[in-house]
């Protein structure tokens, strides 16, 4: 069984080490290609989707009915904007950030 610890593992610490080194987004494209099978990089690519649509107070019918995601998967990614590790938050702020340049 998988670990559900609070604290990431060595393997994980290390996969985040080398997600924050890559600062080109082809070579982040590429590298997530390589690690990921086409479903997984589809959840992740649906769960980002579906951020600032909550963040702008988008029902959750609604997020369904434009993109197709699950309302169980768009009550997820609301649970953890709102009670989670801040990480949505943050990539939000980048991605403000990123957009206005």
């Amino acid at each position: 069984m998988k670990r559900r610890d609070e604290r990431p593992s060595d393997a994980q610490a290390g996969l985040f080490k080398i997600l924050a080194a890559i600062d080109d987004p082809e070579m982040m494209g590429a590298f997530m290609v390589d690690l990921c099978t086409p479903a997984e990089l589809e959840a992740l690519a649906d769960r980002w989707r579906i951020v600032p649509l909550l963040r702008d107070g988008v029902s959750y019918r609604k997020i369904h009915e434009q993109t197709g995601v699950s309302v169980t998967t768009i009550g997820r990614v609301a649970r953890y904007i709102s009670s989670g590790a801040g990480g949505y938050d943050c990539a939000l702020a980048l991605s403000d950030k990123s957009s206005r340049k």
